[in-house]
């Protein structure tokens, strides 16, 4: 019985230190609202915003999509990661599209979305070329 609580209670402390940890680079999306001027919605005192939830959920999904299964091919192991990391990134521009009002920062996503749609692209049609496309 000790043993469970004491689990119990360690789970709940790691949760909580997840919970509490900063942003990493990598966090991400939400809708795509590129081109609308919706105003950022309010983070109420103690609540996380709703940017940041978005950047979270991106960049889970990015993580998990990234493990991939290797298969010794750099060349398709290369592409077959780098597609969901770019992937990411694209989520994460979407976000700063949505709640941004810095012109720079909304160039800068912009850019990145144009830029990583095309290297996607490419790194599909390398996947395709090499008989390892998903």
């Amino acid at each position: 019985m000790i043993l469970k609580t004491t689990l119990a209670a360690a789970l709940v402390v790691f949760a909580l230190g997840a919970v509490a940890a900063p942003d990493h680079d990598h966090d991400h999306p939400g809708h795509d609202h590129a081109g609308h001027d919706h105003p950022a919605p309010k983070a109420k005192a103690g609540a996380e915003a709703p940017s940041t939830r978005a950047f979270r959920e991106a960049g889970m999904r990015m993580h998990g999509d990234m493990d991939i299964a290797y298969s010794g091919d750099v060349d398709r192991d290369f592409a077959a990661g780098m597609i969901p990391h770019h992937q990411g990134a694209i989520a994460m521009a979407k976000v700063a599209l949505q709640y941004s009002k810095d012109p720079e920062v909304r160039a800068l996503a912009e850019s990145i979305v144009k830029a990583q749609d095309a290297e996607i692209a490419q790194m599909q049609a390398i996947l395709k070329r090499t008989g390892a496309a998903k």
